[in-house]
């Protein structure tokens, strides 16, 4: 008998205001739908990732990691 593997994770991201936050938020949440769940919240903004695989769940949590850091880099790129 096979059984289904179920993987969940969370990753939580903390920024210095909201507006950075919000701008992180939108960014990304185009690319995650479906795959992601987020919640805004303010400075912080909530990742729940949910699997059936160990290869999917660390290759979602590969990709929304990286792309914070590009949107990251760009925001420390603007600062005044």
């Amino acid at each position: 008998m096979l059984r289904t593997m179920k993987i969940n994770g969370k990753i939580q991201l903390t920024y210095d205001n909201s507006k950075n936050s919000k701008m992180v938020y939108d960014s990304l949440e185009i690319d995650n739908k479906g795959f992601v769940e987020s919640d805004l919240n303010e400075e912080i903004i909530n990742y729940t990732i949910n699997s059936e695989t160990l290869g999917s769940f660390l290759a979602t949590a590969d990709d929304l990691i990286a792309s914070e850091i590009v949107v990251e880099k760009i925001l420390n790129s603007t600062k005044d």
